[in-house]
Order: C-alpha cells, then sequence, then structure tokens
C-alpha cells in the first residue's frame, strides 16, 4: 500500500474549498438512462471578479503594456482564448498565434459550397457541444463575452429537458431535473439511483444493485483513495465487467466510458469516470448550485461564443495571428528566450515576457526540447499521456425527427455513438438560415469507438470510407431506435459531413488531426500544473490538472485560468487573481470521506464496497 497525501496526489479538502485555488463531452443520456452514480458540483457561486478599471482601460485604448506584460500564446482554441481573456482584462499586451482556426476542437465549421439563396453554408461541429450543469468555470467566462445587440454569450445557453438512451429498440428516458427526499446520505442516494436507474427488465436487478454499490463506494471516497486506488484502476476492473452479462456491459460500462472519454473500459479510470458519474447526479438532483444537468448552445458554436469572445478580446487589445504554427522554442539560462512561427508568410521569431503553450498535448511534446526538459524533467511525463479519436458526424435531414430533447446515446451499439437534434434548440430557423433551403435539422452525432468492427463492413471506422461510415453510422441508429428504418429513412436524408480532422479514410494514410486526450489509469501522475519550472513557460491545455479531471471544455478553461494566476505571480503584477470554482463535495460526507481516509491508510477497501471489494 502507498501511503500518500492528498497534497501529493490531488487537492485537500480545504484547498478543494478555497475558491481562488485551481482545481467532455459527457453524454448526458449514457449516465442517466442508464443510471449511473455520483456527481459533484462546483464550489462558489460568485463569479470571477474583472480585472481594475484602470487596467481595463489602458487596454481598451491600447496604450502600451508595462514592461514584464507581454505575453504570447501559442493556440487559439479552449485553453489559449481563457488565458488571454483573464490576462487582457487585466491590461497585459496578448498576442495569440494560432496554425489552423480560432476555437480549436471548440469550434463550429462551415460545410464548404452549401449556402445558396442569401443562407450561410451548413453549419458543423467537431463533436455537439454540450455543457453540463457542473461547468462552472466556462460559464462564469461567457458571463463576461457580450454579444452584439447586448447580452452575453452565457445567454446563448439553453437546457435540455430530457435525456434518453435507445437500446435495442427501446427507448429509455429521464427527466433532466429531479429531487431528492429527504437528508443527503449513502442510503438516500443510492434509493434515488435505484428509482432513477430505467434498465428494469434489461439488466439484472442484482447487476444493478452491484453495479450502484460500486459507485456509492466511490462517492464516499476519500482524496487518498481517489487519487490513488481508483486512479490507478481502470474503470471495467472497478465494476467487475468481466464476470456480468452482456446487458450489464452494454448499458451501465461500455456506453458510459466510450461516449464520455472515447475510450474503452479497460482503459479509462474509475477515477476520473466516478468524478464525472457524481458530477452528473449532484446537478440532477440540483445541488452545490449546479445548473440544468443538460445544456446546449441556441445557435453553431462559433455564432454563440467563440465569434462574439474573439471580438470581445480585440475590443480588449488582444491581437490574433493565424496561420502560425509554434515550431521552435528557444531556451537561455533556464528561461524561454524567444519562439518561432511558420505559416503562409514564412517563419518569424516570436519576442515576449511570457510564453504560453496552449496546444493539444500531442503538439506540445515534440516541442520541448532537450533544454526544456532539463530545465523541468517532471514535463517528460507528458509523453505518457495518450489520445484517442472521438470526432463528428453530421447527418442532415429535409425533415426534423423526435428523438429527445436533449442529447441522446445508442447503448449496445459498437461505434458508441451519441447525438443531439440541433434544430430545435437554434434560435434562427434552420432552413431560412443553413444551406439551400432543403435541409431543416441537423443531426449531429459524437462518433466515439473508431477502433471497433461496425455491423455492415465487418470493419472499424477507422478503416472505412466516408461512405461506409455513413452507412454504418446510420445503420447501427436504425438498430437502436425504435422502428429505426421508418423514424431515419433514407427519403429524409439530405447529406452527411465527417470532422474533416480525419482525413485519407478508407486508405492506409487515415489520420486524426484533433484526437481527444483520454485519462488512463494514473494519468494524473503524468499531468503538470499550469506553472512550469522555467518561469516565463506556462501550459494551458486540457492536459493541465484541474478538478474536473478531464480533456473537456471546463477543463482547458479552467488551465487557462490557472496560466494566467501564474503570469499575474511571475510578472508581480498582483491584483485579483481569475477566480477557479471546484467540483462540488456535500459537507455531509465530510465524515465518509475522513473514515475512508483512515481505511485506506490501514488497507482496507471502502466501507460501502461491500462486494468483490477493492483494496489499496
Amino acid at each position: 500500500m502507498e501511503d500518500t497525501t492528498p497534497s501529493q496526489t490531488g487537492p485537500s479538502r480545504d484547498e478543494r474549498q478555497n475558491e481562488g485555488v485551481g482545481r467532455r463531452q459527457f453524454v448526458t443520456g449514457a449516465l442517466a438512462a442508464a443510471g449511473a452514480v455520483a456527481a459533484a458540483g462546483v464550489l462558489g457561486t460568485g463569479r470571477a471578479q474583472a480585472a481594475a478599471p484602470a487596467a481595463r482601460r489602458a487596454a481598451r485604448t491600447g496604450r502600451a503594456a508595462p514592461s514584464g506584460r507581454r505575453v504570447a500564446i501559442f493556440g487559439g482554441g479552449m485553453g489559449g482564448l481563457s488565458t488571454a481573456h483573464e490576462l487582457a482584462e487585466r491590461g497585459f499586451d496578448v498576442t495569440i498565434y494560432e496554425r489552423k482556426a480560432w476555437g480549436g476542437k471548440c469550434r463550429s465549421m462551415p460545410v464548404p459550397n452549401t449556402g445558396s439563396g442569401g443562407r450561410q453554408d451548413l453549419p458543423a461541429e467537431h463533436g455537439f457541444r454540450f455543457f453540463p450543469g457542473f461547468y462552472q468555470n466556462l460559464p462564469d467566462t461567457m458571463s463576461r463575452i457580450p454579444l452584439p445587440g447586448g447580452g452575453k454569450a452565457f445567454d446563448n445557453l439553453v437546457a435540455g429537458t430530457e435525456v434518453a438512451a435507445f437500446y435495442g429498440g427501446t427507448k429509455m428516458v429521464l427527466p433532466a431535473r429531479g429531487s431528492i427526499e429527504g437528508t443527503l446520505s449513502p442510503d438516500s442516494l443510492l434509493a434515488f439511483l435505484s428509482t432513477a436507474l430505467n434498465v428494469a427488465g434489461k439488466v439484472q436487478l442484482w447487476e444493478v444493485g452491484y453495479f450502484l454499490q460500486k459507485m456509492i463506494a466511490f462517492v464516499t471516497s476519500g482524496p487518498l483513495r481517489r487519487y490513488n486506488q481508483w486512479e490507478n484502476m481502470s474503470f471495467s476492473d472497478m465494476v467487475h465487467a468481466e464476470k456480468m452479462d452482456k446487458p450489464y456491459n452494454e448499458l451501465l460500462v461500455q456506453m458510459f466510458t466510450g461516449t464520455l472519454v472515447a475510450a474503452k473500459p479497460t482503459k479509462a479510470n474509475a477515477h476520473t469516470m466516478g468524478l464525472m458519474a457524481e458530477a452528473w447526479v449532484y446537478s440532477t438532483l440540483g445541488l452545490g448550485g449546479y445548473k440544468a444537468p443538460d445544456r446546449l448552445l441556441n445557435a453553431p458554436t462559433n455564432e454563440a461564443l467563440i465569434d462574439p469572445w474573439v471580438a470581445y478580446l480585440k475590443s480588449l487589445g488582444v491581437k490574433f495571428q493565424s496561420d502560425a504554427t509554434l515550431t521552435r522554442l528557444d531556451v537561455t539560462d533556464k528561461r524561454i528566450s524567444g519562439a518561432q512561427i511558420t505559416g503562409g508568410a514564412g517563419t518569424a521569431n516570436v519576442d515576449a515576457d511570457h510564453y504560453v503553450l496552449a496546444v493539444p498535448v500531442e503538439r506540445a511534446v515534440p516541442l520541448l526540447n532537450d533544454q526544456i526538459l532539463a530545465a523541468d524533467p517532471n514535463l517528460k511525463n507528458l509523453a505518457q499521456i495518450t489520445t484517442d479519436w472521438m470526432n463528428g458526424i453530421m447527418i442532415y435531414l429535409r425533415q426534423p425527427i423526435d428523438l429527445a430533447k436533449g442529447h441522446v446515446a445508442y447503448a449496445g451499439q459498437p461505434w458508441a455513438l451519441t447525438s443531439i437534434s440541433q434544430g430545435q434548440f437554434w434560435k434562427k430557423k434552420f432552413g431560412t438560415t443553413y444551406g439551400n433551403g432543403e435541409v431543416n435539422d441537423c443531426l449531429s452525432i459524437d462518433l466515439s469507438s473508431w477502433d471497433t468492427q461496425g455491423v455492415l463492413y465487418g470493419k472499424t471506422a477507422r478503416e472505412c470510407s466516408s461512405d461506409q461510415i455513413f452507412n454504418e453510422v446510420k445503420e447501427q441508429l436504425r438498430r437502436a431506435i425504435p422502428w429505426g428504418p421508418v423514424v431515419l429513412n433514407d427519403a429524409n436524408i439530405h447529406s452527411y459531413y465527417i470532422d474533416p480532422a480525419i482525413t485519407g479514410n478508407g486508405t492506409p494514410q487515415v489520420a486524426n488531426d484533433e484526437p481527444l486526450m483520454i485519462n488512463k489509469p494514473g494519468s494524473w501522475n503524468h499531468r503538470p500544473e499550469a506553472a512550469t519550472a522555467l518561469p516565463n513557460l506556462f501550459l494551458a491545455s486540457d492536459y493541465v490538472r484541474a478538478d474536473i479531471n478531464l480533456a473537456t471544455m471546463e477543463g482547458a478553461n479552467t488551465a487557462g485560468r490557472k496560466a494566467a494566476n501564474a503570469i499575474l505571480d511571475a510578472s508581480g503584477a498582483g491584483g485579483t487573481p481569475a477566480k477557479i470554482f471546484n467540483l462540488y463535495l456535500p459537507n455531509e460526507f465530510q465524515g465518509f470521506y475522513d473514515d475512508d481516509d483512515r481505511r485506506y491508510k490501514a488497507g482496507q477497501p471502502n466501507a460501502f464496497d461491500l462486494y468483490d471489494p477493492a483494496k489499496p
């Protein structure tokens, strides 16, 4: 047994409750309809305080920033934009360099040459946008992004009223908001989950109870067990998937992990899975100050968030340089002394006081040269972080189909599909705004398992051509949906579009330009903080340690806030740091956490881990 303290493996309870200290696309239907468990909220209800008025005025007037306030941010995705936002509001001179597109994986993108008659091109997404109620850092940022004509980007969030899962021609639904009777306790939570679980007749009752008991064991675990035992164990091992029936695995294990983190249950760690389950349930119960559990945008992501955000940052004096790929970081005396970018304009050098690496992990690792790794050997651990594929395919419909008023998961289908029917939530009428007038809805689908054989061709998604991917997705949806071939009939399908980050479909050269980090067992120990041992190099991407512990927009936004706070400290600028909201843990459970820490140190399992208990 490894006897470690919470500060060595994760935030302590006191640190979590300090609002100034830092701590994906999670499919609602998967957890809700399948009945997985516990949930988390966010500490603190206040919003991050903005910069001092003088600093704001200096930024808006373009006045030269004081010495030591020049910041170069490489990467214009969620992490980079979030860092720029916090620093620009505090008077820093910020330039963002982006190789591809503003918004990164969070952006929407047009389907080329599909708009006519004054309409815009059909919109598409890297993956459907999902803002669960336990997101707090990103919504706080959105509440500070003005919209043209008034309001804030936060106002563009709308709530789904149900979440659903389709399984073998049956629809399972759970309302998106609930309550709990009496005092919050493990027993009352278990009673709620047992009632909410909607898999009766599909999963044996004893298996349901077994699964829920494992979830209660997680919810009552202290930080020692969370950051040591559960972090280093796969979710599959935690819930003993290997000994259970096929429906148990399809409804309570595979659907959850496959749709949540683009990973197999044998790869995703139990700590991350437990946190997301915990957070979802607390959000469903309305605890921790959480909002409606299933939220999404009322327009394509660029219209609702990215474009207004970029415009606001420009108004604060932030400079944007596109087609700019970071190719080298120079080091002198264990500090970054310069950077090199390449693009359509050729090669150029970048000089700044502070440098922020806000690119994905697979692009960050090659940039960490021997000098950087010598100055901060811990950064070598980034090479141990794993990525996988989770990308979108859009099916455009002539007429909407009524699947659910929220997100949907398709349980038991090999490619771990989830979807949202977007048109019902968008403020502009689809057919008169986008395309050629023939399209009236978009079924935006995430495909999360690219290495599993499909049902038509005996091929994995990686091996399929674009048409084969579309045919496979269509067939898998039809097998899950009641009267699937009738509901999703060919006459109603106008066209499809696969995320262009996937190239070379159906060839040995197939590649993904935008994979997603996955949380394998032990991955927390490989992840860095935003500040590095080089005093002017900072990290702001979804692999930075964050309380949410999952590659999400929320995690990247948190990383940006942490990077901004580290720069505030390094520059000596002072002022109010960016506020960081933490996941909610109920005070009623503090005694359970303390007792479990004692049990962990004694080599004992969690008190609620009754069946096949896991020991340290």
